[in-house]
């Protein structure tokens, strides 16, 4: 079970696993070991899930989804398989976690009266100064 917070958990059933051979540091052993971890997750038939924190999650991540709705998330940080999947599941519990609180609501607010009576008098300072500027009239 990798649990999200007190409500969510997804069942290890869920995940789909492949393995590949990574690049990077590790010498011979890169050759031979298959550490790169490459998780595959269905968000869209996912039963974990509630309603809205899906909706908010294929949202967020819709471009990253491929045509049948996985999710892949990958990692090769490290030489050691089973710490390449621990990366991947917390990379996977950050993205949830983080459509799993709603966003705030943001209530509109007015300018202050003083604020409107700075803004008109700075504009009618610029404005002296403008006219200031002009050539005078020739009366």
């Amino acid at each position: 079970m990798l649990k999200i917070n007190d409500r969510i958990v997804l069942p290890l059933s869920e995940l789909q696993w492949d393995f590949a051979r990574s690049g990077g540091p590790g010498g011979q052993n890169v050759n031979k070991v298959n550490s790169k971890a490459l998780l595959r997750w269905n968000p869209v038939t996912s039963p974990s899930l509630p309603e809205p924190v899906r909706a908010r999650l294929l949202k967020a991540i819709g471009s990253r989804l491929t045509g049948e709705g996985e999710l892949l998330i990958t990692s090769q940080e490290t030489r050691d398989q089973a710490r390449n999947m621990a990366d991947c599941m917390s990379k996977l519990r950050a993205l949830i976690l983080s459509s799993a609180t709603p966003p705030k609501v943001r209530r509109p607010t007015r300018p202050t009266h003083a604020s409107q009576i700075r803004r008109v008098e700075a504009k009618s300072r610029r404005a002296v100064v403008k006219r200031l500027r002009r050539k005078p009239d020739p009366e």
